[in-house]
């Protein structure tokens, strides 16, 4: 890849087109973010699968394609550009940077969709404001209906995250218990991974511009539990001021515990949903059923969760014998071995 601008398409509303923005900006890769109908006046191709954001790249015979799914796209953008990476060289580092980044894509993203589509205060500002980043000038009448049909489908698409009246005690407490865990770890350090990002640190990011600085329910109970958060999701917007060391990453010998406060809640709520969500997957269940935090949780069946879990495995079968023991003992005791065991 070559220092032209990279194209991609997304809106202010996708926590993971926030997530990717804000990786460009800390990596200082030049970038156009398109935004509407942008992409079709340029005859831009369009995804397999309609995803924000989108990312128009060449393929290997130079054709432009668009490319979606913010992890494999950041590991893209390490291999193609060499300065101001995010993935930590240490593979003991690395594999926690990986299971906080999809705990935080597929786990918090839970509680984003679950406060702006189950409470009327967020559905009414979401209603209003989404519609309108797509085509700011658009007549106010034509604005108001396309609001109402947005939030009449994406409230339908509730139970797609497991959000529900059973689930709602249990994203809400986890939302509360992450502020408090994420508020401590950021008494240690500016960043999850230390004294520099982490695809994880950009990760949590996109999720929290959300629900920290957008969505009025979870923005409400950030500000009365956990300035230090909402603060910290404005330091990420743009990063690029940061001049990264090696040894800013944290280290394998010295894992604070407040990084395992993170951990904790990890193996607290994701590990037995994407457990339930694995065996649901396996024997052809309508219905995921778990319990989580001595709760009911009841969702259907996400087939990208379940290759979600077996990436995990993959990457942690893939560490050496002695990466692999350091991070046996760092998960130890949290409830993440769950997600490795047998």
């Amino acid at each position: 890849m070559t220092a032209t601008p990279l194209l991609l398409s997304g809106a202010p509303g996708s926590p993971y087109t926030r997530k990717m923005l804000a990786v460009l900006r800390y990596r200082l890769i030049p970038y156009r973010f398109l935004i509407g109908e942008t992409p079709a006046a340029l005859g831009l191709p369009k995804p397999k699968v309609q995803l924000l954001p989108t990312f128009y790249l060449p393929n290997d015979k130079g054709e432009m394609e668009a490319v979606v799914d913010s992890t494999p796209l950041i590991r893209r953008f390490e291999a193609a550009f060499p300065e101001r990476k995010i993935v930590p060289s240490d593979p003991v580092i690395e594999f926690l940077d990986y299971l906080l980044e999809d705990f935080a894509d597929e786990w918090l993203t839970k509680a984003m969709f679950h406060y702006r589509w189950y409470y009327k205060p967020d559905i009414d500002r979401a209603a209003a404001i989404l519609p309108r980043w797509r085509n700011v000038t658009q007549p106010e009448e034509e604005a108001l209906k396309m609001g109402k049909v947005f939030a009449d489908r994406q409230i339908k698409r509730l139970y797609v995250v497991g959000s529900n009246d059973v689930t709602a005690p249990v994203i809400e407490a986890s939302y509360l218990r992450l502020l408090d865990a994420l508020k401590a770890h950021l008494e240690t350090a500016p960043y999850i991974m230390g004294k520099r990002p982490g695809a994880s640190d950009f990760g949590f990011y996109g999720q929290l511009t959300q629900l920290t600085h957008f969505d009025p329910t979870p923005m409400e109970e950030t500000l009365r539990r956990a300035p230090r958060v909402f603060a910290w999701v404005d330091i990420v917007e743009d990063s690029s001021g940061v001049e990264p060391k090696e040894e800013d990453w944290i280290s394998r010998d010295a894992i604070p515990e407040t990084l395992k406060g993170l951990l904790n809640e990890v193996g607290r709520v994701y590990a037995p949903v994407m457990l339930a969500n694995a065996k649901a997957l396996m024997n052809g269940d309508e219905e995921v059923r778990a319990e989580v935090d001595g709760r009911a949780w009841v969702q259907q069946p996400f087939p990208y969760q379940g290759k979600c879990l077996a990436w995990l495995r993959e990457k942690l079968a893939a560490l050496s014998d002695t990466d692999r023991k350091a991070v046996d003992a760092i998960l130890a005791g949290t409830g993440c071995e769950a997600l490795f065991a047998g």
